[in-house]
């Protein structure tokens, strides 16, 4: 029996902020390839782990997940955490298996502190601290985010840097992180030794979906909120919320859509809002999204907006393919 192409740990990784159009091109690069090989889609998506939570994460539809094999979807209650150590173990075993069963490995998201984690390496975070979290909680409603994030500042200037004043919840987790280890939350995101790893080896093409024109982003997300409304999205909160055992700072719970519907449903948000407050967030997560796109520099940019970007995404697969067989 012919050993199968590319026994290599060779992968391709899509990325780009979300609503760039990473799904249509991950479907594309899939029916590309079968000709030659099978691909299988690594989900790079810290909200599409979520059992039940399909809306507002812009899930791929039943018939989508069932036309390509997909991993690291609905793995999730949302009562669990999954962490970035978790996500590369899991991706690094599943790299492995895709590549032994001759398919390649596709690793689509927007979750860039995952592709990050796995390329680069990551010193395993320390553990949440409820005592900590509640002490900076007290001094935030005594004193205010704005001052958190000064405070922050001083000890981890770099994370500081790319937080918004008001981005309570991470300002909150970089404060803990600090207060819990010595060491600021900057020093467990820089690039370490992973020789050993199956992100760390092999040839790898990280191509990212990045619209030239911003604006065009802008009312993309629009749209797509729009639809998520249209098609029941606050009916799904409320079937998470019935449950009774979640909470809104839950991981789940502090998704983008999600932290919004919960206010809406707790009544600390007029309905009416929703919208307006779920699109300003989603925008305010791409820019995040882009900001730690610019600090991966072997990242492959196709403009999202251009006519030709998905023509552009397959003729940089084939280059990579072609360079690595």
């Amino acid at each position: 029996m012919a050993e199968p192409q590319h026994r290599a740990l060779t992968l391709v990784a899509l990325a780009g902020p979300t609503a760039s159009g990473k799904t249509a091109a991950a479907f594309a690069i899939a029916k590309h390839l079968a000709p030659r090989m099978p691909v299988e889609i690594i989900s790079v998506d810290s909200a599409l782990v979520y059992r039940g939570m399909d809306i507002g994460t812009a899930k791929p539809t039943a018939a989508e997940l069932a036309s390509v094999p997909h991993h690291l979807i609905n793995i999730r209650d949302p009562l669990q955490a999954y962490s970035a150590a978790e996500f590369v173990a899991d991706a690094e075993r599943l790299i492995t298996d895709i590549t032994a069963r001759g398919a390649l490995p596709l690793l689509v998201g927007g979750t860039m502190l995952y592709f990050k984690a796995l390329f680069d390496g990551i010193d395993p975070m320390p553990p949440a601290d409820p005592l900590v979290r509640a002490a900076i909680e007290a001094e935030a409603a005594a004193h205010g985010w704005h001052v958190m994030h000064a405070q922050l500042a001083q000890v981890d200037p770099a994370t500081a840097a790319r937080l918004q004043p008001n981005d309570t919840q991470r300002i909150q987790r970089a404060l803990e992180v600090y207060r819990v280890s010595g060491q600021p939350l900057s020093h467990f995101h820089t690039p370490k030794n992973i020789a050993t790893s199956a992100g760390g080896t092999g040839a790898r093409a990280l191509i990212s979906l990045e619209p030239a024109d911003r604006s065009w982003l802008h009312a993309r997300i629009a749209q797509r909120f729009d639809a998520m409304l249209a098609d029941g999205f606050l009916v799904e909160m409320q079937a998470l919320r019935s449950r009774g055992d979640l909470h809104a700072d839950l991981p789940s719970m502090r998704c983008v859509g999600y932290r919004q519907a919960w206010e809406v449903l707790d009544g600390h948000m007029p309905a009416a809002e929703l919208r307006d407050r779920g699109i300003f967030a989603t925008r305010q997560l791409a820019k995040r999204q882009l900001t730690w796109l610019r600090s991966m520099p072997t990242r492959q940019v196709v403009a999202a907006d251009a006519p030709g970007a998905i023509a552009q995404v397959l003729a940089l697969v084939d280059s990579h393919l072609g360079a690595t067989a």
